[in-house]
């Protein structure tokens, strides 16, 4: 594999041609004088601005895909595939692609023809999600621990913006399933007969994405709910508790308002051991009604 300047690819060379935030004129100068692109196809690729989706036209193919950063925002990669090319246009830095121009350099049989390329790309792409989805899933895991050791955990506003996110990340994940479906179904051109499997292999690793996605989901809103539960049952046991200590306090505040009574003739006035008397009572008190509630499994 070698490196130079743009140019239109000979008929016995294989090339990939990497756009990174191009100017409206230099995509024109590449895609339509070289290449002789559809001025649809131009326009698409200028805008940058497509959901997944492929278009066909006479002379090439043009494909929107994404590719999901660390913080998991979508970012758009054009590709248009002809019989001995791809041409990547995108607006960001994507380390996949850069790792993946490093490979061919020196793996120069990973690009023997265009579609050979166009698999690579998108395979490299879907394998990023995979590990988005790990990362995801590791995420989960991590609140779920945190709400079991304290309910009351300020992670809400997490989880909705990961269910945001989700839901956003699952329409592309969607569309491209869709695009790849339509891609191994029918005869896509510029490849082998015996290549079509590849993209088979991505539908398959994609589709798995997207059930992680739907699981991610379902246990999201779980999360809520378990949090909602888990601080009605927290609460619960601490109104337990207080009802329990209002309880046994309500007969020692009856005994010590009636002996309280600023009245004449309460005869446990005039016993030597009155004070005594009272605080007996009062424990015995407190001492049968423990005893009685942990019979009946309140405490």
């Amino acid at each position: 594999m070698t490196t130079e300047k743009v140019r239109k690819p000979k008929e016995d060379e294989v090339v990939w041609i990497r756009l990174r935030s191009p100017d409206a004129a230099e995509t024109r100068h590449v895609l339509a004088e070289l290449l002789n692109g559809h001025p649809l196809m131009v326009e698409d690729c200028i805008k940058l601005n497509q959901r997944p989706k492929m278009d066909k036209y006479p002379n090439h193919i043009f494909i929107s895909f994404f590719a999901i950063d660390q913080q998991y925002n979508p970012l758009e990669i054009a590709l248009v595939t002809g019989p001995n090319y791809v041409v990547s246009i995108y607006k960001q830095d994507i380390p996949v692609l850069d790792s993946l121009y490093e490979e061919f350099q020196t793996i120069a049989e990973k690009m023997e023809f265009s579609a050979q390329i166009l698999y690579h790309i998108m395979d490299q792409c879907v394998d990023e999600y995979v590990q988005i989805v790990d990362h995801m899933e590791d995420k989960i895991e991590e609140w779920e621990e945190a709400i079991h050791e304290n309910p009351y955990s300020k992670i809400a506003q997490e989880v909705f913006r990961l269910k945001r996110t989700t839901h956003a990340l699952r329409k592309i994940f969607i569309e491209e399933r869709t695009l790849l479906g339509s891609m191994t179904h029918q005869q896509f051109p510029y490849t082998l007969p015996e290549a079509d499997v590849y993209f088979v292999d991505v539908y398959d690793h994609l589709t798995r994405v997207v059930d992680s996605i739907d699981l991610f989901r379902d246990s999201l809103n779980g999360l809520l709910d378990m949090q909602i539960s888990m601080k009605g049952d927290r609460m619960n046991e601490i109104m337990k508790v207080l009802t329990i200590w209002s309880t046994i306090f309500l007969p020692l505040s009856f005994v010590v308002g009636l002996y309280g009574m600023n009245l004449k003739g309460i005869p446990e006035y005039d016993w030597d051991f009155g004070y005594g008397y009272v605080w007996a009572l009062m424990i015995v008190m407190v001492l049968v009604m423990v005893v009685y509630f942990k019979k009946k499994k309140w405490i």
